[in-house]
């Protein structure tokens, strides 16, 4: 005789094996076709093995008036798992029931798993693949969009925000991600607020999904996407990378890692690596890999503004986030694609306590109307602004050239940076040699029996005269001119000696950066 207790551990096993076919087997095969995991699989792949609990299983929204249309799980699988031992929550949204879709009941599941992860202090992640909004729920499903955005902004700097685009993304469904830290994209997947089909009919311009808001174009050019990966597989395994430089919430430190690399290695090879020739170029990523713990770098936005690189890194075992102007594209001058780049990467780590490096190798600001039109004042401004608010453990390392107001912009003591390093190779001054000499002696050049010849004279009596580290080190601008070799060694014992950093604020709701 069958006990009510074993009926209902009946039903639940048949529920669970309803919820976990999502819907069913041949919208699985067709997700498979199109070279996609389905939701359940992804979570398996991104959280440490047997480490998943799932939430709201059982939960289900009739869908409006749509016959057929009630699904267990709402479309959307949910709960928490480790990632390298450490709490995450998630959501993974299931395409294969109803296109993934986000009506009511599938917003409830996703806000309980992100105020969750607020309560708890945990980092949080959302796998999305979604056609958008559940139609046949109205404006409820409008609504529930957002419910979700709110807490996109009050979990801001508080827990770290991931979000994973590995599918569609379209319409008020884009904001969420774009408000998350960071973005990963998988190449067949795409985002965009108005589709193809609105655009040839506003501006009768025949495009693409690609060309409108595919991976390729979100990593290059609008810098929506932190990461590009090819599948699915390589960007859940971004994530849990990324999630291991990072700290679980703002009140904690990242965690430490040791790689066995020694604290006091130099790499002679440094010493040779600015070449003579200040036209000369050099990739910065050479010293970088050169100073990190086991030569590890994980590089954000590594396709979009290229001029500058930031990323994490290890030193000492400590995670660090890094900034540094690389001369191998456009000569590492500072753009409005780079200032904003690098200005939001620097609150983030403010927000999350990771100290500061960065390398500096900048000739100034990016001169024309382009960039002037395009408001270079106000972009670098928000790069100064987050340098100058940010209190965690700061340092600068000036490789090579440091001119104008992209010296100041960059980290500078100006700017309350906490150490400041330099190189022997430094050039630091209000303008280039060159430009500098044509302003000064631009009378004597016009005068002269040999114009090219008088200039380039006065621009090497400039260039050791002012455009050199030791001018700034007798200010104090400079807290020492270091050997390259020596510049991971100093590097990490200035960071143990900021360790304990503390800083006072005068008391305010929040600045106003400019945005």
């Amino acid at each position: 005789m069958n006990s009510p207790l074993n009926d209902n551990l009946v039903k639940l096993e048949r529920l669970r094996e309803e919820a976990a076919l999502g819907g069913g087997p041949e919208r699985i095969s067709e997700q498979h076709k199109k070279g996609r995991l389905t939701a359940r699989e992804r979570v398996e792949l991104l959280v440490d093995e047997g480490s998943f609990e799932e939430f709201d299983i059982l939960k289900s929204s009739c869908g409006g008036t749509l016959a057929g249309s009630r699904r267990l799980g709402d479309g959307v699988v949910t709960g928490h798992g480790t990632i390298y031992g450490r709490e995450v929550f998630l959501f993974s949204q299931d395409f294969t029931v109803q296109g993934g879709s986000l009506g009511v009941a599938h917003s409830q599941k996703i806000i309980k798993v992100m105020d969750h992860a607020v309560r708890v202090g945990t980092p949080f992640i959302g796998l999305n693949d979604s056609g958008g909004a559940r139609i046949q729920e109205g404006v409820d499903g409008l609504g529930a969009y957002g419910e979700i955005f709110v807490r996109n902004v009050m979990a801001s700097g508080v827990i770290p925000q991931i979000s994973c685009i590995m599918g569609p993304c379209a319409g008020g469904a884009v904001y969420s991600p774009s408000m998350t830290d960071f973005t990963l994209m998988v190449e067949n997947a795409y985002m965009f607020v108005t589709g193809p089909n609105v655009v040839k009919t506003v501006i009768h311009q025949d495009i693409s999904f690609e060309d409108l808001g595919g991976a390729r174009m979100h990593g290059e050019k609008s810098g929506v996407a932190h990461f590009v990966l090819p599948n699915d597989i390589e960007c859940l395994r971004k994530a849990r990378r990324l999630i291991n430089y990072l700290p679980s919430n703002n009140k904690q430190t990242a965690p430490m890692l040791d790689l066995r690399d020694p604290i006091d290695r130099t790499d002679p090879t440094l010493d040779y690596l600015v070449p003579p020739n200040p036209n000369q170029t050099y990739d910065m990523n050479v010293l970088i890999h050169s100073i990190m713990d086991g030569a590890e770098f994980l590089e954000v936005q590594a396709q979009f503004a290229r001029n500058i690189i930031v990323g994490f890194g290890r030193m000492g075992g400590q995670t660090i986030g890094l900034v540094a102007n690389q001369p191998a594209v456009l000569a590492g001058v500072l753009d409005n694609n780079a200032s904003v780049k690098a200005a939001r990467f620097v609150r983030f780590c403010d927000s999350f306590n990771i100290p500061l490096v960065c390398l500096v190798d900048v000739p100034g600001f990016m001169p024309g109307p382009e960039q002037e039109h395009g408001g270079i004042i106000r972009h670098g401004a928000k790069l100064l602004y987050a340098f100058v608010e940010a209190t965690v453990p700061r340092i600068t390392v000036i490789v090579r050239k440091a001119y104008g107001g992209a010296y100041l912009v960059m980290n500078s003591k100006h700017l309350l940076c906490d150490i400041n390093y330099a190189w022997p190779t430094a050039e630091i001054a209000v303008m280039g040699p060159k430009g500098a000499s044509e302003v000064i002696y631009r009378r004597e050049i016009q005068a002269a029996e040999n114009p090219e010849a008088f200039l380039a004279a006065k621009m090497d009596e400039y260039r050791h005269t002012f455009a050199n580290p030791f001018l700034a080190a007798e200010r104090g601008y400079l807290d020492d001119v270091i050997f390259p070799r020596d510049t991971r060694h100093r590097i990490i014992r200035t960071l143990q000696v900021l360790e304990g950093k503390r800083t006072g604020r005068p008391e305010r709701k929040h600045g106003n950066i400019p945005l």
